[in-house]
């Protein structure tokens, strides 16, 4: 089976009963962008972290789609999105990215649903452009630079420096250890696994994934300017979405942004790992349909 596929096809190792929805693709800059675009109603956007694409959502947006409008995209490198030439694969670039293709979809009166990287990406989006979003889901991620905070500064050395790209690009760490490290209350199955395997299938493609860990410290200047801009949007209404047992994401993340957003419900999920959408999606589709419901 060939791991290459071109620009705008989706491959043929997507699994149509896996990830039930048309793949869409648009031109940003040169990137060929994977999104899908399912259900109507009110329109929810997705956006997903390290090493993971529009997959990670595909349960959530199964159960939400019927009453709402669900957007989710892959940045480009990731998922079934092809980088330009020349694209480093950067938090800011990202975000410049998120912020086009709301442009280009005209999306308006949003929920924005973040995890991981993609809280500062999809903030940073939002402080851009405001007008765009009615209210934020966050879930187990951060938004400002972990300055001091040694057990991150050791793993963004490690995991940054020239061993970890190394095991990030010649053995696919973050997929082959850290997503079933970020799943505990359910265990992926082959299917599922390979569907994160596929699209970082090359070391080549993993230069996308080998970015991001270097990006937690390289990148403060950028996280600043995300951490700047939260007060612009603070008064948003917000649904804290946190998976308990977070190897990465604790309570003291939870509690900052408990503090950022007056407007606030918090749903823990108990034994919840990282990847919460995906290790709990029912109740996190059952989160947002609830939270929803009562502020719409």
């Amino acid at each position: 089976m060939t791991h290459q596929w071109s620009a705008d096809i989706r491959p043929s190792w997507v699994d149509g009963e896996l990830f039930p929805f048309q793949s869409r693709f648009l031109e940003i800059d040169g990137n060929v962008i994977h999104y899908i675009d399912e259900g109507s109603g009110p329109t929810l956007l997705f956006l997903h972290g390290n090493p993971t694409w529009s997959f990670v959502y595909r349960d959530v947006i199964r159960a939400l789609r019927d009453e709402f409008r669900c957007v989710a995209l892959d940045y480009p490198g990731f998922g079934l999105s092809v980088a330009a030439p020349g694209y480093r694969y950067l938090p800011n670039e990202h975000a410049d990215v998120v912020v086009a293709f709301i442009d280009r979809l005209g999306l308006s009166s949003t929920t924005l649903v973040v995890h991981d990287w993609g809280g500062p990406i999809g903030l940073y989006a939002a402080e851009k452009r405001p007008d765009k979003f009615e209210r934020l889901v966050v879930a187990n991620t951060w938004a400002w630079p972990f300055n001091g905070d040694l057990r991150v500064e050791l793993f963004s050395r490690l995991l940054g420096g020239p061993v970890g790209r190394v095991l990030i690009q010649r053995f696919n760490l973050f997929v082959n250890a850290l997503i079933p490290a970020g799943h505990r209350l359910r265990k992926l199955d082959s299917a599922e696994m390979a569907h994160y395997r596929h699209p970082l299938a090359t070391p080549e493609r993993r230069a996308a994934s080998a970015v991001f860990p270097r990006a937690i410290t390289a990148s403060r200047t950028f996280l600043a300017e995300v951490e700047a801009g939260l007060a612009d949007i603070a008064s948003l209404p917000a649904l804290i979405v946190w998976g308990d047992a977070d190897i990465a994401f604790r309570a003291k993340e939870r509690q900052r942004w408990e503090q950022i957003f007056a407007d606030h419900e918090t749903v823990i999920i108990e034994g919840a790992g990282h990847f919460v959408q995906s290790d709990a999606p029912d109740k996190v589709a059952a989160s947002i349909r609830h939270w929803l419901g009562e502020n719409s």
